[in-house]
């Protein structure tokens, strides 16, 4: 889908979607491969630092915490992409940049800046934040054309996740996201940017993952394509890791990584509960000292 269409139109198609978006609360996703403990466990996180005042040494960190655990990525403002990249050489891991976070009422032009200099900075993944006053507000030809530019300027191979901001959206706007999304040939819808209010809940993965499977289509090469979820924000322990899995996240964005992966190595090896500190059970903008 890649006319463009008034806002009437859109909500049209949002809303005929909404009719086919069929939620099974009694399904359970599989898995991700090898199980819990495996390394396609942790191939399923990103780990996350995104506080505005963090420091260079943090980075180093991150990115060692991510080679001994085996990430997906590190996640982290395009300021430190060519660093995490640095840091990262000769590893599989992949550096995710954010865009227009976290409000996402960016302008187009700051956004596309943001974007273009993130992947010259080696980033192949980024996360994008909806301006989701304007989703909530049904601008759906404003925003599709902010996605549809995006989507031109950062071609696949690189993976393109839209954070949907699902704490200040009521179901039929997630929807109307997940709708924008695929229309723009983004790979991922996310729940959450972790920085306003509640972040990921089971229910709105949920909503998401069958909202994924109802817009899947065939690709040019015959080839099904369908997004995939990530769940984003709060997710602190290996609980809250399965729950997200359960209800049809294939990838987690956090920063307690590092703690998950201890406790499902624990588990995996019947071990007991793991010991030291168990991450904060919320995300400030600003390091507490």
């Amino acid at each position: 889908m890649t006319t463009r269409y008034t806002d009437e139109e859109w909500e049209g198609i949002i809303q005929e979607t909404e009719k086919g978006v069929l939620v099974d609360e009694g399904r359970g996703y599989p898995l991700p491969h090898g199980g819990v403990g495996g390394e396609g466990f942790t191939k399923t996180i990103d780990h996350t630092l995104l506080k505005l005042d963090a420091k260079g040494n943090q980075f180093d960190d991150l990115c060692a915490e991510a080679r001994v655990n085996k990430f997906a990525t590190v996640c982290v403002r395009p300021q430190w992409v060519s660093k995490c990249v640095n840091d990262l050489k000769g590893s599989d891991i992949r550096v995710a940049s954010v865009i227009g976070f976290h409000e996402g009422t960016h302008d187009l032009s700051t956004k596309v800046q943001e974007l273009r200099d993130s992947l010259e900075s080696g980033a192949l993944e980024l996360d994008v934040v909806i301006n989701w006053p304007e989703l909530k507000a049904k601008k759906y030809s404003s925003i599709y054309n902010e996605l549809a530019t995006l989507r031109t300027q950062a071609p696949h191979p690189v993976l393109l996740k839209l954070i949907l901001e699902t704490s200040q959206l009521d179901r039929h706007q997630i929807i109307a996201g997940c709708v924008l999304a695929g229309a723009a040939h983004f790979d991922f819808v996310k729940t959450s940017t972790g920085f306003n209010g509640p972040g990921a809940s089971v229910e709105n993965v949920r909503l998401m993952a069958a909202c994924c499977e109802r817009l899947a289509v065939k690709a040019q090469d015959g080839n099904p394509r369908q997004m995939s979820v990530k769940a984003s924000g709060g997710i602190r322990t290996l609980d809250d890791a399965l729950k997200m899995f359960e209800a049809g996240a294939s990838r987690l964005g956090t920063s307690g990584g590092v703690w998950i992966a201890k406790e499902a190595k624990q588990q995996a090896g019947g071990g007991g509960e793991s010991n030291g500190e168990r991450p904060g059970m919320t995300t400030r903008l600003f390091t507490d000292y």
